[in-house]
């Protein structure tokens, strides 16, 4: 599809998705969100992408949900809403869905839903001037999607806090209490994002979504369970030509020419 709200690109092995309405501060407009989910998706199943970047154009990042959305909203019925708040959770299931890692450069402003999507993303880099906060309680909302995500980021304490206070807090704050994982500099952002972006495509992409695949579907499993679902993923790791080509580059000295196979 075409996008009108995004700007995708892609080289390197790496996709950048930019947000891409930075008059409106990057809000998370239903056809930004239905373009949010279709570049992800497209990035995942592109063979040649082992990294997915997602940042925002101009000062923002993203400011959340589009207050317009909000008043459409005041004439529709409970059904309508509920049907509609399901689908609207798509874009917040990706973290846990995708198999290719998705850093979140963070380049300014992200409230709200825009947290939500920090919080989402496998890495989180942050120039210093970004400012991240659950800031729906003040125009009688509640982080109802996003929840999930920011409370496995920062713990159920903290998650309380942020959520009923509506504090707006700092990147560096954001950082103390594992909400972004880096913060450097504005004019650092770029450079910072591409650096961990590019190691991380430098890897055995099957050996990457192997990782993702095991982090994520062991989370909740029974401790049991978990070990034999890990040994069956170990085989495939074993058994593969990226770990045969990684070995032999290791001791021939060279790079690996991985296959993701």
């Amino acid at each position: 599809m075409g996008y009108e709200t995004i700007r995708y690109e892609e080289s390197e092995h790496i996709a950048k998705i930019t947000l891409n309405l930075p008059e409106q501060r990057n809000p998370l407009s239903e056809v930004v969100v239905e373009e949010l989910i279709d570049a992800v998706r497209k990035a995942d199943k592109d063979d040649n992408v082992r990294v997915i970047i997602l940042t925002g154009e101009g000062k923002a990042f993203s400011a959340g949900g589009n207050i317009n959305d909000f008043e459409k909203n005041l004439a529709k019925t409970a059904p309508e809403h509920y049907f509609e708040g399901l689908e609207s959770t798509e874009v917040f299931r990706l973290g846990a869905e995708i198999n290719t890692p998705l850093i979140a450069s963070v380049n300014g402003a992200a409230l709200g839903g825009g947290t939500g999507l920090v919080a989402m993303s496998h890495i989180a880099i942050a120039s210093s001037t970004a400012k991240l906060g659950l800031t729906e309680l003040r125009l009688g909302l509640v982080p109802f999607v996003i929840m999930p995500w920011v409370r496995r980021a920062v713990g159920d304490r903290k998650m309380l806090e942020l959520m009923l206070t509506a504090d707006i807090i700092t990147a560096e704050q954001a950082k103390e209490v594992d909400l972004v994982h880096r913060v450097v500099p504005p004019e650092d952002l770029e450079k910072e994002t591409l650096e961990v972006a590019r190691k991380i495509a430098s890897y055995s992409p099957l050996a990457v979504k192997l990782s993702l695949d095991a982090f994520f579907n062991t989370e909740q499993m029974d401790l049991m369970k978990s070990f034999d679902y890990l040994s069956t993923l170990r085989l495939v790791s074993f058994m593969s030509e990226d770990l045969n080509e990684g070995a032999k580059a290791f001791l021939e000295k060279r790079t690996p020419n991985w296959k993701g196979k």
